[in-house]
């Protein structure tokens, strides 16, 4: 299964937000690992490595996300998803357009974010971490 994690999830792991921090680190963790491989975007990384530079300093960031980095899969972004973004009518955020053609273009059956309302036009499924694991592992 093929799982794309929204920046917010990131970030709850670099920031080690609660109460989404065990089930969003205990994601990444899955990659590769049975059945699951987990991506993020570019834009994704770039998000979470604001906020976590932001609250922690640049060393710390750089050295957190760089193990994220190396331990999970990222998906591209083309221009062809720009255009998807702006040509959906259904997507009011375009950072969520990005991540969510980001998401089909790594072949993701599930998307993951603490803001679920957000990808109310998705046509794949859209889980928070808690849910996820709930549904998929425990």
């Amino acid at each position: 299964m093929n799982i794309f994690v929204d920046a917010n999830v990131l970030i709850s792991v670099l920031n080690k937000e609660y109460p989404a921090f065990p089930f969003a680190a205990r994601i990444l963790s899955l990659h590769g690992k049975g059945r699951f491989q987990i991506f993020t975007s570019p834009l994704c990384l770039a998000i979470a490595y604001y906020f976590s530079e932001k609250k922690s300093g640049t060393e710390y960031a750089n050295q957190k996300l760089k193990v994220i980095y190396e331990n999970i899969r990222v998906s591209d972004i083309r221009d062809q998803d720009v255009a998807s973004t702006f040509g959906n009518k259904r997507i009011h955020d375009f950072e969520d357009g990005l991540e969510y053609y980001s998401a089909l273009r790594g072949k993701s059956n599930l998307l993951i974010t603490e803001n679920t309302e957000d990808f109310y036009f998705s046509q794949i499924e859209v889980l928070r971490p808690k849910d996820f694991m709930v549904r998929y592992v425990f």
